[in-house]
């Protein structure tokens, strides 16, 4: 074989975008049994697309993971909303009047309104005593719950110049805060410390601003760290959770682990597995050649993400 062919070898497809994966024996394996179906239908193409954009991050990824498996034994996927889950967008809402009207008026109190267990008087007092640069910065976070809420209101980058899937130069930043330079500069420059996976760590609060995702499993968690820092405690008791960051805090995994568990006793019958729900297993019905490709990419991808090495995180501020 030339150097050519193998480095063909070891080029992963388009469909793995979401794993940080260079290919294994087992993912070209499972490439191989898509090469065994022939062309892809729309509707398994459709499955195959809802598993390249999974995340171990997302708030309700194990629903997510369900409904993957549900649309891979019924040949389809199932109808559903696409509207944002009702209590994550009433929380979204919540943060975007009490971080405004304090904006507005930082000498607010009695906002009746909460975010979880936490009331709007006490969100506002991690922010401190007030200053120009305190309410610019607020102003940014109000700006990224915008964007989630209307994503015809998009949000401009301070620090982060990567894509989604950590494409770099995808967006570029600066040009819009071109009349706001001095308070970028001084929120790069304010740096939170914390830990990953139990290592010391950082990222700069422009960054944790840029990196805030409302559908993150710790969106809560992380807007309160924000508004700390902002505040100028930048030793947060709770680690900084932002897309795969920390991840390996977010209370999802064990029921991602056990849904990878009978996806792979469902692809692989021959092996017997442990920890599996027979309902999912219900669900996925009768094993064919389409199934087992599509439950052998779920299942890989799910591990993948569950087993992701946090070293690139240590390095990213």
């Amino acid at each position: 074989m030339n150097q050519e062919e193998n480095e063909n070898e070891s080029l992963v497809r388009p469909y793995w975008r979401n794993c940080d994966t260079q290919g294994d024996s087992e993912i070209f394996e499972i490439d191989k049994m898509e090469d065994s179906i022939g062309p892809l239908d729309d509707d398994t193409a459709k499955i195959r697309q809802l598993i390249s954009g999974f995340e171990l991050c997302y708030h309700e990824a194990d629903k997510e993971a369900e409904y993957i498996a549900k649309a891979i034994g019924a040949g389809r996927c199932p109808e559903r909303s696409n509207e944002r889950p009702s209590q994550r967008k009433k929380e979204l809402e919540n943060y975007k009047q009490i971080l405004s009207s304090w904006c507005e008026n930082p000498a607010i109190t009695e906002i009746d309104l909460d975010v979880g267990d936490i009331s709007a008087d006490e969100l506002v007092s991690f922010i401190g005593p007030p200053s120009p640069l305190k309410v610019w910065q607020v102003e940014r976070v109000v700006d990224k719950i915008n964007e989630a809420l209307d994503p015809s209101r998009p949000y401009h980058n301070m620090a982060l110049d990567l894509g989604h899937y950590g494409e770099p130069g995808a967006n570029p930043v600066g040009e819009h805060y071109k009349d706001s330079l001095d308070f970028v500069k001084k929120t790069v420059e304010t740096i939170i410390h914390d830990t990953i996976d139990g290592h010391e760590a950082k990222i700069s609060l422009a960054m944790a601003i840029d990196m805030l995702e409302p559908c993150n499993w710790d969106f809560v968690g992380s807007v309160v760290t924000i508004l700390k820092a902002i505040g100028g405690d930048l030793h947060p008791d709770r680690p900084y959770a932002c897309h795969q960051r920390n991840v390996k805090l977010s209370p999802l995994r064990d029921r991602l682990r056990t849904i990878s568990n009978t996806l792979g006793a469902f692809w692989k019958p021959e092996e017997k597995a442990k920890n599996i729900d027979e309902d999912v297993l219900t669900f996925l019905g009768e094993l064919t050649p389409v199934k087992r490709w599509l439950a052998a990419s779920l299942d890989k991808t799910i591990r993948l993400h569950l087993e992701a090495s946090s070293d690139f995180w240590l390095t990213f501020s």
